[in-house]
């Protein structure tokens, strides 16, 4: 048996009782938080607190070289863990479908995801976001201005007057040490107002809404033009960026609200 267990957003509360004892059940557990980590906790204060230890794979163990988690699920009870939910990264998909080509049964444990935790937070309705895009640090893409990834799918929901969530890059481990930051060793984190900045090159009067620490003790909401974001300090991560479409009228209104936004600046139908 070969369990995804998604551990929610934070720390090592965030998951589920029924992850928990799932996980704690496991014969072994595998994680990996190059697609996303939790910011709350780290490795040995997991393993402390569901008492299983946990062995961390990159990128590379887990597309690439996944042959002794997959053995191990064929004889025994294992959990793969991920931030957030489970089944969001197409990594994911990729492993459980392997799973089941050697005939290896697998569930699905679902977490909290960022996705749905923006939607709460900011009072977007989660029915009126469109496709998603991450937005990739300038060196990772290796391409002037934005990819076109971001701004088709951007350009396309607003076409369409669909919310856009904007998933700010993160690189770990080798990945990270690619960068040409001196300061960068094993993990970057694109900040909001970094996202906001390289947004507003091609989109300087669009609105955003920042999502920072969302599933913490001390989440921060904030919208602004993109050029005004660009110029603010929004803390620790993880963060992330929504762009808003045509607004609802309680839409408009919990962003004003919530995230302090302009109201004459918001696309309210």
């Amino acid at each position: 048996m070969l369990t995804f267990i998604g551990l929610g957003l934070y720390d090592e509360r965030s998951i589920t009782v029924e992850g928990q004892e799932a996980l704690r059940a496991a014969d072994r557990a595998y994680a990996e938080f190059y697609t996303s980590r939790l910011i709350g906790t780290d490795v040995e204060s997991l393993e402390s607190h569901h008492d299983t230890p946990i062995e961390v794979r990159d990128r590379e163990g887990v597309e690439q070289h996944p042959e002794d988690v997959l053995e191990a699920a064929e004889t025994e009870d294992v959990a793969f863990l991920t931030a957030g939910d489970t089944m969001i990264s197409t990594t994911h998909v990729d492993l459980r479908l392997r799973a089941h080509e050697r005939g290896i049964e697998t569930r699905v444990l679902h977490g909290v995801t960022a996705q749905t935790a923006t939607s709460s937070l900011t009072g977007l309705q989660n029915y009126r976001f469109g496709k998603a895009t991450t937005l990739p640090f300038p060196y990772a893409h290796g391409a002037d201005g934005l990819p076109e990834s971001v701004t088709e799918t951007l350009e396309d929901n607003r076409e369409r007057g669909l919310h856009t969530v904007v998933y700010l890059d993160i690189k770990i481990g080798a990945e990270a040490r690619r960068s040409p930051r001196e300061d960068v060793e094993d993990e970057e984190y694109m900040t909001a107002d970094v996202g906001a900045e390289l947004l507003a090159d091609e989109y300087p009067d669009l609105t955003g809404v920042v999502v920072a620490r969302a599933g913490s003790p001390d989440p921060q909401v904030a919208a602004g033009r993109l050029e005004e974001l660009a110029t603010r300090d929004f803390g620790d991560p993880l963060h992330l960026l929504v762009v808003p479409g045509e607004l609802h009228l309680l839409e408009a209104d919990a962003l004003v609200e919530l995230a302090g936004a302009d109201r004459e600046a918001l696309e309210v139908v």
